[in-house]
C-alpha cells in the first residue's frame, strides 16, 4: 500500500481545526510524553478494555493521542475482538464509532496515522477500508475546545503536560471559560482530566497515566472536589522512578483509575518494575483484591475526601491520621503560626555580606538559609538582606536614607527588570514580600523545603529567614519541645500524608502541610511529659524523640510499628 495516498484521502488533517493547534510549535511544546508498550497494556487492562469483551459495541476515546502509543494497543484489542466472532467484510461497518481519537498536533498524528495503517492491513483491511475507519476514529482538533457530543465507555491516555505560562493568555482566558478545574497554577492536564471525565457514561472508567501532583497540591483542589462528587477512584499505581516512558521524565507519574460510579474503596500499588509478568499479576491483583507478592495492594477508604488532598499511604498510617486528626487541634489552633522567610525576586541585588552592605545598619537585617542550618544547628555565613520597608509596611523614602539610595541605585538593572518592579516603576526597589524586622528579634524553629527527613533547628531570635525556609514561631509552645515533636514520625506522618514526594523519598515540608499536624494544647501536656521533650531537644536523639511523642499522642503498640517506632 502507498501509505501517501493514505494521507492524501483522508480528509480529518485540514486548515479547518481549531486556531489554538497553531500555538504550538513542536510536540516537546505540547507536552507529549510517551508511554512503553507495557504501561500502556497494564492501563487498558485496568479499565477493563480486554479483547476477551466484544469491544465494539463499546466506545473508546483517546484525547490526545499523539503518536498512537495508547491508540495503537486499543485498535489491536479491538480487532483481536471483532474478528474473532465477525467477518472481516462487516468490519468497516462493524467498527467505525468504536474509537474517538483526538490530537491537536498533525505531525505526531501523521505518525499514528502510518502505524494505524499498518496495522489494520496486516488484518487484512484494503486501503479504502483503512480511510474510512481512521477518517471515523481521528480528528485534528483541541481537545479542550473541540465539539464533542457523545459520552465514553472507556477513556484512556497521557494528557498533555503543559505550564500555563506557554499558553497565550486569550487561550487561557477561554479554557477558563469553560472549565472550573483550572485554578491557581494547574497545568493544562488538569482541564483534560475535567473534560475526560465528564464524557464517560454513568458506570464508565477512566484511566490516565500523568504527574500525581494535583492529587496533593494546591491547584488540585476542585479537580479533587469533582471527583468526590460523582466518581470512584479504583486504583491507584504511584510510577515515580519507574520506566513507564520511552524516555527519562522529570514528572512523577502515577496510574489512576477512576469510574462514573459511587464512590468506594481505592486499591493502592507502588512503583512495580515496568515488565510484563510484574504487570500482568499485578493488574490481576487490583482488578480482583487478591494478594501479589511482589508490589504489595492494598485497600483504602476514604482517600477521595471532597478537596482535601489524597492520603495514598499505607491503611495503618491513614488510620492513625484519620484517629489524631478527630482527637488534637490543628498547629495553628494552638498558637503556632507557619511562615515562610522573605522572596527578593533578585536575591544578587538585596542580598549580600552583611558586614560589607554599605547603607544604613537600620536598613539591613542578617540573613539566615539553608546553608547556615545543615549541622542541625545555626552557624552563620554572614549573609544580610536589605529592608525596603518602614514599620508599617510602606515603603521608606530613599532621599531621607542616601546610602541605601546609592546602594539601590548602583543595582538598579537587576532590580527594576523583575516583573514586580516593571508593573510598579515607583516601587521598584521593594522586595516581593513585605519585611518584618520583628521576626528577625522572635524566636522560631527553621525548616527547610525539601527534606527526607525534618531537619528542624531552633533559631533564638537573631536572623530573618531566607525564603527557602519555612519557619514556626509560638505564643504557648515551648519551641524546644515543638523541636522535638516536628522531629518526630508523628510529623513526617501528616506531611508524608499530604504533601507531594520528591524523588529519592524527600518531602515537601511547606507551609500548607505543616498547617496539617495535629498538636495537643501546650497547658494540657502534663508537667513530667514537658520536661521530657525539652530534654530530648537537648540530647537530640532520634529514638528518644520518637519515644516521647508517641508518649504524647498516647499512641499503642500497633501505631508505633506502622510508623517505624517501638512499643517502649
Amino acid at each position: 500500500m502507498h501509505k501517501n495516498s493514505v494521507f492524501e484521502q483522508l480528509a480529518l488533517w485540514n486548515p479547518h481545526c481549531t486556531q489554538s493547534k497553531e500555538i504550538f510549535a513542536s510536540g516537546k511544546e505540547l507536552g507529549a510524553v510517551y508511554t512503553r508498550r507495557e504501561t500502556v497494556d497494564f492501563i487498558l487492562d485496568l479499565t477493563g478494555y480486554t479483547p476477551d469483551k466484544p469491544l465494539h459495541k463499546f466506545t473508546l476515546l483517546e484525547p490526545s493521542f499523539g503518536n498512537g502509543d495508547f491508540l495503537i494497543q486499543a485498535v489491536e484489542r479491538l480487532l483481536i475482538s471483532y474478528l474473532r466472532i465477525n467477518r472481516q467484510d462487516t468490519a468497516e461497518d462493524g467498527l467505525r464509532n468504536a474509537i474517538t481519537a483526538i490530537e491537536i498536533d498533525s505531525e505526531s498524528a501523521e505518525v499514528a496515522v502510518r502505524r494505524l495503517s499498518d496495522l489494520l492491513s496486516e488484518h487484512g483491511f484494503n486501503e479504502s477500508q483503512i480511510c474510512s475507519l481512521l477518517g471515523a476514529w481521528l480528528r485534528n482538533d483541541d481537545f479542550l475546545l473541540a465539539e464533542i457530543h457523545s459520552r465514553f465507555d472507556f477513556v484512556v491516555g497521557n494528557p498533555p503536560y503543559v505550564r500555563q505560562e506557554l499558553i497565550p493568555d486569550w487561550l487561557m482566558v477561554e479554557y477558563r471559560s469553560r472549565y472550573e478545574t483550572i485554578y491557581d497554577r494547574a497545568d493544562l492536564y488538569i482541564p483534560f482530566i475535567e473534560r475526560s471525565l465528564r464524557l464517560l457514561k454513568d458506570g464508565a472508567v477512566l484511566g490516565f497515566i500523568c504527574s500525581d501532583r494535583w492529587m496533593k497540591n494546591r491547584y488540585g483542589g476542585p479537580l479533587r472536589a469533582l471527583i468526590a462528587g460523582g466518581y470512584h477512584l479504583k486504583y491507584y499505581v504511584d510510577m515515580v522512578e519507574t520506566q513507564a516512558f520511552l524516555s527519562d521524565v522529570t514528572a512523577y507519574p502515577a496510574i489512576f483509575v477512576i469510574s462514573r460510579e459511587r464512590s468506594g474503596k481505592t486499591r493502592i500499588a507502588h512503583r512495580p518494575k515496568v515488565e510484563v509478568p510484574v504487570l500482568d499479576a499485578l493488574s490481576s491483583a487490583l482488578v480482583d483484591g487478591t494478594s501479589f507478592a511482589d508490589v504489595p495492594v492494598v485497600e483504602v477508604p476514604n482517600v477521595v475526601n471532597g478537596r482535601e488532598p489524597w492520603i495514598l499511604d499505607s491503611l495503618d498510617q491513614l488510620n492513625i491520621v484519620r484517629r489524631l486528626e478527630v482527637t488534637f487541634p490543628l498547629l495553628e489552633e494552638v498558637g503556632c503560626k507557619v511562615g515562610i522567610g522573605v522572596a527578593t525576586g533578585a536575591d544578587k541585588a538585596f542580598i549580600g555580606k552583611f558586614d560589607e552592605m554599605d547603607v544604613e545598619p537600620c536598613r539591613k537585617l542578617p540573613l539566615v538559609t539553608t546553608k547556615d542550618i545543615v549541622s542541625g544547628s545555626v552557624k552563620w555565613h554572614g549573609l544580610g538582606v536589605v529592608n525596603p520597608f518602614n514599620d508599617d509596611g510602606t515603603l521608606v523614602d530613599l532621599d531621607m536614607f542616601p546610602r541605601l539610595k546609592s546602594y539601590f541605585e548602583a543595582r538598579r538593572e537587576i532590580i527594576a527588570a523583575r516583573n514586580c518592579a516593571r508593573r510598579n516603576p515607583h516601587s521598584w526597589y521593594r522586595t516581593i514580600d513585605r519585611i518584618y524586622p520583628e521576626l528577625a528579634k522572635e524566636k522560631k524553629l527553621l525548616i527547610p523545603d525539601i527534606k527526607g527527613e525534618a531537619n528542624v533547628v531552633f533559631e533564638p531570635g537573631q536572623y530573618y529567614p531566607h525564603h527557602n525556609l519555612y519557619y514556626i514561631i509560638s505564643s504557648e509552645w515551648d519551641l524546644r519541645a515543638l523541636q522535638v515533636v516536628l522531629r518526630s514520625g508523628i510529623a513526617r506522618l501528616f506531611v508524608g500524608a499530604y504533601s507531594t514526594q520528591m524523588r529519592g523519598g524527600y518531602l515537601r515540608y511547606q507551609a500548607q502541610y505543616l498547617r496539617r499536624i495535629r498538636l495537643p494544647r501546650w497547658n494540657e501536656v502534663p508537667r513530667e511529659l514537658r520536661e521530657k521533650l525539652i530534654e530530648a531537644a537537648r540530647k537530640g536523639d532520634a529514638e528518644v524523640c520518637n519515644r516521647i511523642t508517641f508518649e504524647l499522642y498516647g499512641l499503642n503498640a500497633e501505631e508505633r510499628a506502622a510508623l517505624g517506632g517501638n512499643g517502649n
